[in-house]
Parts: structure tokens; C-alpha cells; sequence
């Protein structure tokens, strides 16, 4: 066997010209694979991550039933016991409880809809940086008993800082819930849906105004690692009990999923040709290869060499020549997307105030999944497999005497 493998080695050098060849086409298809496959699950997991932040979190906990009406009255109390569960769990890197709800704001003559959004402000402000965000006035605190308004909430109802916004609505179990608030701060929110009718209150003041002590309507929970999401999930709906729904980022923001399965569709079907193409060009170096070589093929068998040991030899010279052409794009590839993981390209003009506006930062983000790097390579694999099947059926009906006159 060493002596095949020998052969196989040194044979692949004897034309160097057309081995280089075939190595170049392996190595651009390795290269430009692991680079459009990383940018796409970089761009996918940094879409992820600021839509997560900004609404549900990666998992969310909330009584059962609360999902299919969001009625206020199917909120629950955040006990010790469920606040030490969370704790417990090194999963997870922030546990933000959220009392969330609707009403009337109205100033004068104006009145709209708004979403209400009790919540801790340092917590808040620790995972949305809301702080920032402030345009005008002063951001919250916990004691406050003052709101926050989204800009286009206030140019609606023609109110600055320091106004006075009247509150109205129903609290729990169906207790009128009226109040005037004066206006801290006035912030500027990604989505410009709720940048229309969000309204920021401290989550003790937001418990007070709809009747609620101590309830809220979810925990949104942050992971450490994304991956283990499921693990965590069936940790938590194990020791929760039926009272309470755990429910994934994925069951929530169900849009966003399919759009992102749809990118990801055409991400692959462009690989596919590209590969093809690849796949083609090696094919033909293959073909190429194997029609000089016919009378060193004849020379080989007719001295005595086995058809089966020459079949391996020729299996094995397709095999060096890949793994050569993938370690060589793996060596190429791998520090650059390293490089780009920690220092994502920055992106500029209409596309970063496009992002900047939906509340992404304006970044080119890259993965480093180690799925991107196996899944490439088995792909590239294949392609040579599949290459050198033409030359073993050359090989299985080889003619010596006709290969030796030729």
C-alpha cells in the first residue's frame, strides 16, 4: 500500500502544470464557499441577535394563554422561587421582566394608541442601550413617575419634554386605568411601527397605573451561548410546570425566520452552481488526465500490475490532489475570516442609514461555525469523488493491446 500511495504522490507532480490547475479550481471553490457561506450566517446571527434584544429576547416566560390574546390579565407574580431558577442558570446572561399592555394617549385634541411597556430601566438600558437613544430630555429611573415617548408618538400629539401626557386604559381584571404623566425623555425606537405608539414607563409606576402589584406580563431572557437554546428551554419548561409558556425567539418572530430560511435557500443554490461549475472544470481535468495517461496505463498493466491496484493508485492521486487544494483554502481562508469575525467591514452611505434605522448596527458581520467549515470541505470532497469515477470506468473496460497501438 505505501509503495501505491508513492506512486500516487509522484505522479501527480509529473505534470505539474495540469495539477496546479486542478488544485486552483478546488481552492477557488473552497475559498469563495467558506466566505459567502460565513457572510451569510454572520449577517443572520447579527439580525437575530438586534431583533431579540429589541422585542422577546431569545426565550421568553410568560403564563400560559398570555401568547394567543396578550390580555393583561394573564400576567403572573415573579416569585423568589422562579427568580432563583433563572439565577441558577449560567445560560443565561440577562433576565428582564416586562409588564407590557395598551392605551389612550392623548394630549388636547389629539389621541392615539400606544403600547405601554413597563420595565426595569437599568436592565433596559444595560441590553438596548435606550440611554443613547434619547433625543430629547433625560432617560428614566427606577422611581421615577414619568414616561419615556417614541419621537414620532410626541410629533404626533405635538408634545416635548417636561409636557403632560394623559393616559388611558384597562388595568387588571378590567379596573380603569387613568393618569397624567410628565414626559422625561423623548427617544428615537428602530422599527418605526412602535416608533409611532411606544411609550417607556418604570415597571414599579407601570404596576401602580394598571392595577397590577407585583405582576408582569413576560421575563425575556438573553443567553450566553445561542446554540444551547434548547437545552435551556427544556430545563425550563421541566421545572416551570404547565403554568407558565417557554417559548423560543423563533415562535415568536415567525417573519423573520421565514425570511431568513428564504435567503438562506438562494445563499445555497448559488453555492450549488458555483460547484458545478467547479465541479465541471475538474471533471474535465480528470478527463483530460486519464486520456494521456492510456498508454502508461497499458504499459502498467501489461507488466503485470493489477487493474485493482491501479484503480486505487489513480483514486488516491485525485484524493491528494483535493485535500492539498482544501488545506490550502482552509490555511488562505481561515485567519481572513478570523480577522473579519472580531472586525466586521463597515459598511457606509444609504445601506449603513438603512440598517441604522431598523436599529442594526452598520456592519458586515462573519461567522465562524465550525458546520461552515466541515460542510464545505465533505461538498468539496464529493466533487473529487465524483470526478474520479470517469477514470475507473475507463479503467474497468480498459483495452491494453488498442491503448498500447494509440
Amino acid at each position: 500500500m505505501n509503495t501505491i500511495l508513492k506512486m500516487a504522490w509522484r505522479n501527480i507532480w509529473r505534470n505539474k502544470r495540469r495539477t496546479i490547475l486542478m488544485m486552483l479550481s478546488i481552492f477557488i471553490a473552497v475559498v469563495l464557499s467558506l466566505f459567502t457561506r460565513s457572510m451569510q450566517k454572520g449577517t443572520y446571527a447579527n439580525m437575530i441577535a438586534n431583533t431579540v434584544k429589541l422585542s422577546t429576547g431569545y426565550i421568553q416566560i410568560h403564563k400560559k394563554g398570555y401568547w394567543d390574546n396578550k390580555s393583561i390579565n394573564e400576567t403572573f407574580v415573579e416569585t423568589t422561587k422562579l427568580r432563583n431558577l433563572l439565577s441558577g442558570d449560567k445560560n443565561l446572561t440577562l433576565t428582564l421582566p416586562r409588564l407590557e399592555s395598551f392605551a389612550l394617549a392623548s394630549s388636547g385634541k389629539h389621541t392615539k394608541g400606544a403600547v405601554i411597556i413597563g420595565t426595569n430601566p437599568k436592565l433596559e438600558d444595560s441590553l438596548n442601550h435606550y440611554s443613547k437613544k434619547i433625543i430629547k430630555g433625560k432617560y428614566f429611573k427606577s422611581n421615577d413617575k414619568a414616561v419615556l415617548v417614541s419621537d414620532k408618538l410626541a410629533e404626533f400629539l405635538q408634545l416635548s419634554v417636561d409636557d403632560t401626557l394623559v393616559l388611558i386604559g384597562q388595568g387588571y381584571h378590567g379596573i380603569t386605568a387613568a393618569a397624567k404623566y410628565p414626559i422625561k425623555g423623548i427617544f428615537h425606537f428602530p422599527i418605526p411601527q412602535l416608533d409611532n405608539q411606544l411609550i417607556l414607563m418604570p415597571l414599579k409606576e407601570s404596576q401602580y397605573f394598571y392595577a397590577a402589584p407585583n405582576r408582569i406580563t413576560s421575563i425575556s431572557l438573553m443567553l450566553n451561548n445561542p446554540g444551547n437554546e434548547d437545552k435551556t428551554i427544556i430545563m425550563l419548561r421541566g421545572k416551570l410546570g404547565n403554568n407558565y409558556e417557554v417559548m423560543p425567539w423563533q415562535d415568536m418572530n415567525r417573519e423573520m425566520v421565514q425570511a431568513i430560511e428564504s435567503d438562506n435557500v438562494g445563499g445555497i443554490i448559488m453555492i450549488a452552481i458555483l460547484y458545478m461549475v467547479i465541479g465541471f472544470g475538474v471533471f474535465g481535468t480528470v478527463m483530460m488526465m486519464t486520456m494521456e495517461r492510456r498508454k502508461e496505463f497499458a504499459i502498467m498493466i501489461a507488466v503485470g500490475m493489477k487493474k485493482t491496484k491501479l484503480l486505487t493508485m489513480v483514486v488516491w492521486e485525485t484524493v491528494f490532489i483535493g485535500i492539498v487544494a482544501i488545506l490550502a483554502g482552509l490555511l488562505v481562508t481561515y485567519p481572513l475570516l478570523l480577522y473579519l469575525f472580531y472586525h466586521p467591514i463597515p459598511l457606509t452611505g444609504d445601506l449603513a442609514s438603512y440598517m441604522i434605522a431598523f436599529g442594526a448596527e452598520p456592519i458586515l458581520p462573519f461567522s465562524l461555525e465550525p458546520n461552515i467549515f466541515i460542510i464545505q470541505t465533505i461538498s468539496v470532497i464529493i466533487i473529487s469523488i465524483i470526478a474520479v469515477l470517469y477514470p475507473l470506468s475507463v479503467l474497468l473496460r480498459f483495452n491494453v493491446l488498442k491503448a498500447m497501438r494509440s
